[in-house]
Order: C-alpha cells, then sequence, then structure tokens
C-alpha cells in the first residue's frame, strides 16, 4: 500500500510528538512542610500528558532508619525520580514505600521498588489484583510514552499493625476506607503531619470512581478526631491547620449525594445532573466542573436504581 505525502508527514509529527514527551522529565520539587517531612505536590489538574499523570501528592519522610515514602506515582520513571530525589535530600536509602489506596496516580510507580518495601493494606493489594491492569492499561493508552516500561506490581508487604517504628519515629497507620475499598491514612508522631491519602483534598474537588459516600464520611470523622497538627490531602495544597481540609471534603460529598439525590428525584438525565450549579462555596476548588460530571457517571445509575426502581421489583435499600 502506498501511503500518501499527507499520512507520512502526519505520521512523523506524531513520532515527534512521541519523542518529545519521552525526552520529558518529571520535576520533584519537594517543599518542606515539618522536621524531617517534606510534600511533593501534583498538579491540581486531571490525569493528562501535559503532567504525566503526576496529579497526586507524595509525601516523604526522614527516619533514622532510612526514608519512607507514602505514594509514590503514576508510573516507573515518575517513582525513580522521586526515589532519586528522596535519597539525595535525606541522605538515606528508601526503606519503605506505602500505597494509601488502589488509584493508579498513587502506585504504579511500585515497579521501581523491591517489593518487599512496599507496604499497603490488604484490601488494596486485593483491589489491585484485581483492577490493577485495567487501570495500567487506561493510563498507558492517556500517557503514552510517559508510561514506557512500567508493569503492574503489587505491594509485597501487608499493612496489619497500627504503628510501624523507624528507629524511633514512630509513624501511626490508620487503616479507613470510603475513597475506595481500603484507605490507608498515616499520622508522624513526632510532628503531628496527618497524611490522609484520598480520604483528604484541599481546593480540588474530591473524585469518586470507587466511593462509598457512608464509609467516607465516617472516615473524615475518624480523622478529624485523631490527634494531629496539619494535614497533608492527596490533592491540593497542605492544610496547616489540619482541620479546613477535611471539613472541605466532607461538605463536598454530602453537597454530591444530596444535589445528585435531587436532580434523580427532578427527572434530569446524566448530562442534565452534570450541569446542575455548583454552590459559591466551592469556588476555589479546581477541577469542580469536571469532577462532579465524573461523578454523576460514578452515582448516579445507583441512585437510580434505588429512587426510582420498576414497580416490578422490589425496593433496593
Amino acid at each position: 500500500m502506498r501511503l500518501s505525502r499527507r499520512a507520512v508527514l502526519a505520521g512523523m509529527a506524531t513520532l515527534s510528538a512521541s519523542q518529545a514527551r519521552a525526552a520529558d522529565a518529571y520535576r520533584i520539587e519537594p517543599i518542606a512542610v515539618a522536621d524531617g517531612i517534606w510534600m511533593v505536590r501534583g498538579a491540581n489538574e486531571p490525569i493528562a500528558p501535559g503532567n504525566g499523570g503526576a496529579i497526586a501528592n507524595i509525601a516523604i519522610i526522614a527516619t533514622p532508619a532510612g526514608t519512607v515514602l507514602c505514594d509514590c506515582g503514576p508510573s516507573i520513571r515518575y517513582a525513580r525520580s522521586l526515589r532519586a530525589a528522596a535519597e539525595r535530600l535525606t541522605g538515606t536509602p528508601v526503606v519503605r514505600v506505602y500505597v494509601t489506596h488502589l488509584h493508579p496516580d498513587h502506585g504504579l510507580g511500585i515497579a521501581a521498588f523491591e517489593p518487599a518495601m512496599v507496604a499497603a493494606l490488604p484490601g488494596t493489594t486485593a483491589a489491585l489484583a484485581r483492577e490493577g491492569a485495567g487501570y495500567s492499561d487506561a493510563m498507558y493508552r492517556i500517557l503514552e510514552d510517559w508510561m514506557r516500561g512500567t508493569e503492574l506490581v503489587l505491594p509485597g508487604r501487608q499493612v496489619t499493625t497500627e504503628m510501624e517504628d523507624f528507629g524511633g519515629r514512630r509513624l501511626r497507620l490508620l487503616a479507613l476506607s470510603g475513597h475506595s475499598g481500603a484507605d490507608l491514612a498515616i499520622v508522624d508522631e513526632a510532628t503531628g503531619v496527618l497524611i490522609g491519602g484520598d480520604l483528604v483534598f484541599h481546593d480540588r474537588a474530591p473524585s469518586t470512581p470507587t466511593a462509598d459516600l457512608d464509609r467516607w464520611r465516617a472516615s473524615l470523622d475518624r480523622l478529624k478526631a485523631e490527634p494531629h497538627r496539619c494535614v497533608l490531602p492527596g490533592h491540593g495544597p497542605l492544610d496547616p491547620g489540619g482541620v479546613e481540609a477535611i471539613v472541605q471534603t466532607r461538605d463536598w460529598i454530602d453537597w454530591l449525594e444530596q444535589a445528585l439525590t435531587d436532580a434523580v428525584k427532578a427527572g434530569l438525565d446524566m448530562v442534565e445532573a452534570g450541569r446542575i450549579a455548583i454552590p459559591d462555596r466551592f469556588s476555589t476548588m479546581a477541577v469542580a466542573r469536571y469532577e462532579l460530571q465524573r461523578s454523576v457517571s460514578h452515582l448516579y445509575p445507583a441512585l437510580e436504581a434505588r429512587l426510582l426502581p420498576r414497580i416490578d421489583r422490589p425496593r433496593q435499600e
């Protein structure tokens, strides 16, 4: 088959763009948030080629026993850059990587580490075994060369205790759920920094692809009651007071559930529901409309089934 000049030029342009992305590098810029703790801020954006999928916040903790990472990003390339930057910063090797939950922006970088040093809740590991290949496939389709060489690797260590001690620096490990089926939150006892994973968003609309809103509310109540001084959220800026981000996340999911319930009762279809007004109090939240529309796709079918049952079938409770 003979290709036209236009087709050849289009192919060359696609190849050049792919090569350019392959030459890009992740910028790992740790920000000190407490004594021996740094945050690497994720982009307040959806996953896209322009950000390489680096949208989740990462925590780096220096301990007498070595460096601890909380989450490791979307790809092996990101995680290798993160590991190198963290070890330069602390002067010690990475000895533990916690993966807070199954979503790919937080944990597909596991491949850059020995599985035995990567720890997650048993429910997270089970979910990754069940769903990780699908997430990986989706990330490759979206991010292309950013993902090159990334393979799905499962954590080799289960979080089954409430504390881990790293040479005298103690981390409280909270086994929760709601944003996903298993959500790990971590409190550094030395500084009171609460690392919330995606149970907590701050000035960034929460995402709900695997959410159970009732369990999420219960987990937020637990985090609010847990002794801490500040919150490092899964997405968005640090909350230095330790309350605002938790309250804001709870406010959004409460509003979201009620708004979508009202939309179902009003007979709105999913497209119409994605266009409902967002209250002014959420005006500081990045990607609010985007996450509302995603949440409609995640939550609306179940709401319709519960609120608009077929008359010849038992009502779902």
